[in-house]
């Protein structure tokens, strides 16, 4: 495409912005002239008008979009019904990368917030806590691509038999042991890779679950403490049920970028010797293998385990602040 297609290009979306600003000015100007209440509401809409519109163009029609085109073929044009469906829960492949995925979702979320909720408690009002926390949270700085090269370099194997650069395998050669490829060993090869993910959350869990920490009632623990309870009593029947909204908000924000998990594969195994999942995968199918209607199926599966989490955080908050009411 010429330099001339791009202006012609550019020229269309200056117009149609001018217009649309227009639009909203002439909007707003009938708002003036209404009645007060009738005003309060005409300005109200045409403020909402873009947001509102930019949520239909960038998620509801994609959404839409996406869903109707899980129902056709590798090249859109053919109408094959459910058989997309059918291929996402029958095909060994399929079925193996939905459970990589099930295994990310329970195990990186869960030991995330348990590590974080451990760690928070541990240094909870001790002398360099922000220290610690600094420390615990540096991975969060690191983009999933950095963090995949430094992990790929400690699961790293040259061959038997030559010098390791690995930090493992040189842990395994200077104890007389073995090196192992570790990154091709199913099953083991898929929580290695978790591994990485849960490097990166339990910082961000541990700064959330910390600041919760400081919410908590101290008398409520001293008064148990005169009551004899003990430091595991204390952490369970006080701690836990007093920051449980938090708690919930870390799991839920790490399950859900869990789902969305595509570098770390990609940068460290790219899918192969069995550690593929829903979102890689998806790009795969729709992007390097052309199939575009297994590759919407995948982004609806996708979809279909974000919105339950989502609906129940959304009631959560909602009892909470009726609670706090």
């Amino acid at each position: 495409m010429d330099i001339s297609a791009y202006l012609d290009r550019f020229g269309l979306l200056a117009v149609g912005l001018i217009a649309f600003v227009a639009i909203l000015m002439a909007l707003y100007g009938l708002a003036e002239l209404a009645s007060r209440r009738d005003r309060n509401r005409a300005v109200a809409t045409v403020f909402l008008a873009p947001a509102v519109l930019f949520l239909l163009v960038g998620l509801v029609y994609p959404a839409v979009r996406t869903f109707a085109m899980s129902f056709f073929g590798s090249e859109g044009d053919e109408f094959v019904g459910l058989r997309n469906y059918a291929w996402a829960v029958s095909d060994p492949d399929a079925l193996q990368i939905l459970i990589n995925t099930a295994l990310w979702i329970i195990v990186v979320p869960l030991l995330s917030t348990a590590l974080g909720l451990v760690y928070a408690v541990l240094i909870d009002g001790r002398t360099g806590e922000r220290v610690y926390k600094a420390l615990v949270f540096l991975p969060m700085g690191i983009s999933f691509v950095g963090a995949s090269i430094i992990w790929k370099f400690v699961y790293q194997y040259s061959g038997t038999g030559e010098n390791q650069i690995g930090l493992l395998n040189a842990v395994l050669r200077g104890l007389g042991l073995q090196p192992v490829n570790w990154l091709t060993e199913f099953p083991m090869n898929n929580f290695l890779l978790m591994v990485v993910l849960i490097w990166i959350e339990v910082g961000f869990a541990t700064v959330v679950l910390s600041a919760a920490l400081k919410g908590v009632p101290i008398e409520m623990i001293e008064a148990a403490r005169i009551d004899g309870a003990k430091p595991a009593q204390i952490f369970w029947n006080i701690t836990v049920p007093s920051i449980r909204s938090a708690i919930v908000v870390v799991a839920v924000t790490v399950f859900i970028a869990t789902l969305k998990l595509f570098d770390i594969v990609r940068a460290m195994t790219q899918g192969h010797y069995g550690t593929d999942v829903l979102a890689h995968n998806m790009v795969e199918q729709a992007f390097r293998l052309n199939n575009d209607g297994r590759g919407a199926t995948l982004a609806v599966l996708l979809f279909l385990l974000v919105v339950p989490v989502v609906i129940y955080q959304v009631r959560n908050m909602r009892r909470q602040e009726l609670e706090a009411r």
